[in-house]
């Protein structure tokens, strides 16, 4: 895995896990956010964009966290972050880990900068769409 695109996005989630989810110095300007299969679904495109997405996603969730399990190269310059999330549903009171929250977010990068983050709600479905074996966590 290249180490750089690596440190990318352990520095992305460095600064999720702290609750900074509006800084963009790591997305490429025209960037692609696909909310792939979630509660939250939807493309968008762009800075303001992601800005609009994750306003939207981050306000169906009381004390939304999400933790990496691991990270995967799978080439081409993407990483997988399985990933697990923590939080309740705002309206429904619903603890997401009792539903699962076992996530993944495929990043992929170019000159530095994330082009394009596919979030999947549901990681198994990331696996299938590589290829990749379910992994024991």
């Amino acid at each position: 895995m290249s180490s750089a695109n690596l440190d990318l996005v352990r520095s992305i989630y460095g600064e999720w896990a702290g609750g900074d989810w509006d800084s963009t110095w790591w997305a490429d300007p025209e960037i692609e956010l696909i909310l792939h299969d979630g509660v939250t679904q939807g493309t968008y495109s762009g800075l303001a964009g992601i800005a609009d997405a994750w306003r939207d996603f981050l306000g169906a969730w009381k004390d939304f966290k999400v933790v990496v399990d691991e990270y995967i190269d799978v080439g081409d310059d993407r990483v997988l972050a399985l990933v697990h999330n923590q939080g309740q549903g705002r309206i429904s009171g619903v603890d997401v880990e009792s539903t699962g929250g076992k996530s993944a977010n495929l990043f992929t990068i170019r000159d530095g900068k994330v082009v394009r983050l596919k979030a999947y709600w549901h990681r198994q479905t990331a696996l299938d769409e590589l290829g990749l074996s379910e992994r024991d966590d």
